[in-house]
């Protein structure tokens, strides 16, 4: 699955992607101790990506933008990795 910073630090006008972000998050921490027959469930939570900084930088004051590729090792770390239940947080701070 896949949400954002917004879960941890929201900014103005974000209220209800906020929302959604973290009801994600409490999502896959408890759904994942229901899953059965070794199936897995985790979540990749972006920060703002330097591909999209000149579009939404203005939103996200302060902030720290990450490199795509960092973003896709979350992916790899999600599907290839033995975790399950995890944030999987590609930001180092707000």
């Amino acid at each position: 699955m896949t949400t954002g910073i917004l879960a941890d630090d929201p900014v103005v006008m974000t209220t209800s992607a906020a929302m959604v972000n973290g009801g994600i998050h409490s999502f896959v921490k408890a759904v994942s101790l229901e899953l059965k027959n070794g199936i897995r469930i985790n979540v990749v939570s972006s920060g703002l990506v330097e591909d999209s900084l000149e579009k939404y930088e203005s939103y996200f004051p302060g902030h720290n933008p990450i490199p795509m590729n960092k973003v896709i090792n979350g992916y790899v770390k999600s599907v290839e990795g033995k975790g399950t239940g995890e944030i999987i947080r590609m930001y180092d701070n707000c």
